[in-house]
């Protein structure tokens, strides 16, 4: 299995360096950097997370490659200028995995569950960024979706002490962020007045799910997910009667998503 897998990858790497080549490669390939290939990064992660949630075993197959080939597509680049290339990536991964698996691969004191080993990771964590950073919220990326980047800067805040000691103060946060939405639309508030209240109100969200043990991200993408079935059912409802959604009236479509909700 081990050759067959080095074989699998460097075939890919020899693909990815033809792509590239600055004489018979790709047009399209040639010219990206990595700031262009950055959004089809996060785009590919998306997609493996959706086949992940649809069980759709094949399409996750296939989406694990796309997501595979943007590591090699940026390590190909970084190689080009002389940063560092593939090897290097994995050989970073697999002592980062190492280090922070002591109890599995350096004889340190067992962990018997798997919340433990998140407190641990978390730990070790914070101790790598203590040395590469300055500031509790440096190193959260910018560019991560803003719901998981809300957990992760609460993650780091809560880490030194700086958190809601209970669910039901971020309950009592929660409905002072949507009265403050409420006030300031009875108040005549303008576009960024009203997003900057909405911010707010997310953040505390955020902060909710995960005072509760949930992923705000994941759980968001659930609600679509369920708001996409129900919604679906609405429409063949509607055409079974010779109707399209924008013909019916809001009242039959509400009887309509209430029999849908009820079917599940």
């Amino acid at each position: 299995m081990t050759g067959d897998a080095d074989h699998a990858i460097s075939k890919l790497l020899d693909i990815m360096r033809a792509l590239r080549d600055p004489q018979s490669g790709c047009p399209w390939d040639r010219e990206q950097n990595f700031g262009t290939i950055a959004p089809y990064t996060i785009e590919e992660a998306y997609e493996v997370a959706g086949a992940i949630e649809e069980a759709d075993w094949p399409a996750l197959k296939e989406e694990l490659g796309d997501l595979l080939l943007q590591v090699v597509f940026h390590s190909q680049m970084a190689s080009e200028r002389n940063l560092f290339d593939f090897n290097d990536v994995v050989a970073a991964i697999s002592g980062k995995m190492q280090r922070r698996h002591p109890h599995v691969f350096g004889g340190g004191v067992p962990i018997a569950s798997a919340s433990a080993q998140t407190l641990a990771w978390e730990e070790h964590k914070a101790r790598e960024r203590a040395v590469k950073e300055n500031g509790v919220l440096d190193g959260v990326p910018a560019a991560l979706p803003a719901l998981l980047r809300a957990l992760k800067l609460q993650q780091r805040a809560a880490s030194v002490g700086f958190d809601w000691d209970s669910a039901p103060r971020v309950v009592e946060k929660i409905a002072e962020e949507a009265g403050e939405i409420a006030d300031a639309q009875a108040a005549g508030a303008g576009p960024e007045k009203l997003e900057d209240e909405i911010g707010d109100l997310l953040f505390a969200v955020a902060n909710l799910a995960r005072h509760l043990g949930t992923d705000p991200e994941a759980a968001l993408r659930a609600t679509n997910a369920k708001f996409l079935r129900r919604f679906r059912k609405i429409e063949i409802a509607l055409a079974s009667r010779g109707k399209t959604p924008s013909a019916a009236t809001l009242e039959e479509m509400e009887a309509l998503w209430q029999s849908a909700k009820a079917d599940e």
